[in-house]
């Protein structure tokens, strides 16, 4: 069964974490497809905490006796692939920037040749 004290961290990380997601939108440092999904984890996360029942019910299905294990498991797993999501986007940025530039000098290239 989890705490208040739980559930409030719960809701105020949640909140956090959607925060954090729309800063990054913001930034152009996470493409909109990667955020849809850590949007809709924040909800879920929010789920977990104003009904801890379904909570429960995750982490007995798991196999898992204490929901505080659950969560805080959820919760280290979500930082890992979040902050690999943001690197990814930045990458992907940079490849696209330059295959742009790439494309460019071949095309100067090609006209320097004629």
């Amino acid at each position: 069964m989890m705490t208040t004290t739980l559930r409030i961290a719960l809701i105020l990380v949640s909140l956090g974490t959607f925060a954090m997601i729309m800063r990054k939108i913001r930034q152009s440092r996470m493409q909109i497809e990667s955020a849809i999904f850590w949007i809709v984890l924040a909800l879920v996360l929010v789920v977990y905490s104003v009904f801890p029942k379904v909570a429960d019910a995750c982490a007995g299905l798991l196999g898992i006796y204490a929901t505080t294990n659950f969560l805080f498991a959820i919760f280290v797993l979500i930082l890992k692939v979040f902050f690999m999501s943001i690197h990814i986007s930045q990458l992907e940025s940079k490849i696209k920037e330059l295959v742009q530039v790439m494309a460019l000098e071949e095309k100067k290239y090609e006209e320097e040749k004629r």
